[in-house]
């Protein structure tokens, strides 16, 4: 009996330092919250937690980890930039599950799932060309910059998340009702000083943190390598000239085309806007001394398709003949009105060596005299809903000359 003692005192001894060393990471991730350690038994929070756990039920929010571990240590170091603390990475999981192409019925997009108008506010540049609530930086710098602002309105990080959820204002109003700030108090089920949404929201962020954190859970899983990624998987900015194609970059430096959209889904073409002399791409960090010797910027002409001019054209016949829009095709060629002349030049932005009159109508459509959004859904067999959620529409208007994505 004593020898079997001996024996196992060494593994109990583990347990009890593993358990230590666990309760005290927790705590301090609550800190980084300014959360006090007795949320720790929160039920509710438990239970989300638990069920995070079960990697047999929840292996997306292990692949989503996975595949965003290429951008977490960029995201992470622009957070500490601002003073936010690290685990607010654990927000963006929340917003959008690590997911630039999130979109939301309310018009929210993007990893930070940012409305239109806070975007803007925010210095996001959302037009025909881009939507940077989609991009992995700028988007995260913005993020940093509104949770600061909140922070220091509020005056407390879990303060900062609520009202990142359901808005400053209304937190106020709660607050103000509840006759404190504390967390407990704001989570009281039965009073319901904030939405229902932001009492489990709240929770979902500190429960996904914890997961991402624990160690000994990681390493028990096939999902040991996560603990292993570092900066060298992070991704690096470079600069592409003025309408330039990332078709083009992929083919130069070798990185597969799927890989550079993932990473610049700020693009809603296949090309960086043509208004700016160059624009921010992102690229894997092992790529970057590869663009450095490879890439130079290329006339647009040696790129794009030349549409010479002929009798009876005019902007939009020739758009409808290469499916792209006319308000493209005139910011391409910095036209400052739709008069054309008999053999000017212009630069249709699709591939040089496209044979084909028309993009592939599997990806896009350009919108014709009495077209609907109902009889393109019938045609192409998507939803309604699925065509307004792809192209950022909040009504069923569109005109003719628009350029609408199919699938994604």
């Amino acid at each position: 009996m004593k020898f079997f003692l001996l024996l196992l005192l060494p593994i109990l001894l583990s347990a009890n330092l593993t358990y230590v060393f666990n309760h005290n990471k927790e705590v301090a991730l609550l800190e980084s919250f300014d959360i006090e350690a007795s949320f720790l038994y929160d039920p509710i929070m438990n239970k989300m937690k638990a069920q995070k756990l079960n990697i047999d039920k929840n292996k997306h929010f292990f692949k989503a980890m996975d595949e965003a571990y290429t951008f977490i240590p960029s995201i992470k170091s622009i957070l500490t930039k601002h003073g936010v603390p690290a685990e607010f990475l654990y927000l963006a999981m929340a917003e959008s599950n690590f997911s630039t192409r999130a979109y939301s019925p309310k018009r929210a997009s993007g990893l930070w799932q940012f409305m239109p108008q806070t975007g803007k506010l925010y210095g996001l540049r959302i037009d025909e060309y881009v939507d940077e609530r989609r991009d992995l930086i700028k988007s995260t710098e913005a993020a940093a910059k509104y949770l600061s602002h909140l922070h220091k309105r509020f005056g407390k990080w879990y303060l900062a998340a609520i009202a990142y959820n359901c808005g400053g204002g209304r937190l106020s109003k709660a607050i103000k009702r509840a006759g404190s700030d504390e967390l407990a108090v704001l989570l009281d089920p039965k009073k319901r000083y904030i939405p229902r949404e932001s009492r489990f929201y709240i929770r979902k962020i500190v429960a996904l943190a914890m997961i991402g954190y624990d160690e000994q859970f990681l390493m028990n899983s096939e999902y040991e390598h996560l603990l292993n990624r570092a900066n060298a998987y992070s991704i690096s900015t470079v600069q592409l000239s003025s309408g330039d194609s990332i078709k083009r970059l992929s083919k130069i430096v070798g990185i597969p085309l799927a890989e550079l959209k993932k990473l610049n889904r700020q693009l809603k073409y296949d090309f960086v806007p043509p208004y700016a002399s160059s624009y921010d791409i992102y690229i894997p960090y092992i790529k970057l001394n590869e663009f450095k010797q490879k890439y130079k910027p290329e006339p647009m002409k040696n790129i794009y398709k030349v549409h010479v001019v002929k009798r009876g054209d005019n902007l939009s016949a020739i758009g409808a003949k290469y499916g792209v829009s006319y308000k493209v095709i005139k910011d391409f060629n910095n036209l400052k009105s739709y008069r054309l002349s008999l053999k000017q030049k212009l630069i249709i932005p699709i591939e040089s060596n496209n044979k084909n009159k028309k993009t592939s109508s599997q990806h896009y459509y350009m919108v014709k005299a009495g077209d609907t959004l109902e009889s393109i859904s019938k045609a192409y067999k998507v939803s309604v809903q699925s065509l307004k959620l792809q192209n950022h529409l909040n009504s069923s208007f569109i005109k003719i000359g628009d350029r609408l994505k199919i699938n994604e």
